[in-house]
């Protein structure tokens, strides 16, 4: 695949994942307030769980690596979770105080991050 068609596939992936987050952030909101986080974490879940789900297929040769690992993997799912977004929050949540909310924060991102990637691959390595 030449240079040109690459970075198409990685902008296309990075806009739906960006237009996903935002989404999914502005539901979270509605649904369960400012007061946490949870659109951050929810983003963070479901993109270690797909990240884990692309790795199983890449592993079982259901998928090539090129172009899906640039569209999905470094497009979309890099741009629908927020590392940089969860690592703000925790600032915040520190410097306002909220110290139970912050390590909270980090030990559910993390946490719940590692399960989920580590879901995913068996979820696609387990099935035939």
């Amino acid at each position: 695949m030449d240079t040109i068609k690459l970075y198409l596939f990685i902008a296309t992936g990075g806009a739906s994942g960006a237009c996903l987050r935002y989404f999914i952030n502005d539901i979270a909101i509605k649904l369960l307030g400012k007061g946490f986080p949870f659109g951050t974490l929810t983003v963070n879940i479901l993109g270690s769980l797909l990240m884990g789900m692309l790795f199983g297929l890449i592993e079982k040769g259901v998928i090539t690596v090129s172009p899906a690992k640039s569209l999905i993997g470094i497009g979309f799912l890099g741009a629908l979770t927020t590392f940089s977004t969860f690592s703000l929050d925790t600032l915040l949540l520190m410097q306002q105080g909220q110290w139970l909310k912050m390590a909270l924060n980090v030990t559910l991102n993390v946490v719940c991050c590692v399960f989920v990637a580590w879901l995913g691959i068996q979820l696609v390595l387990q099935k035939g």
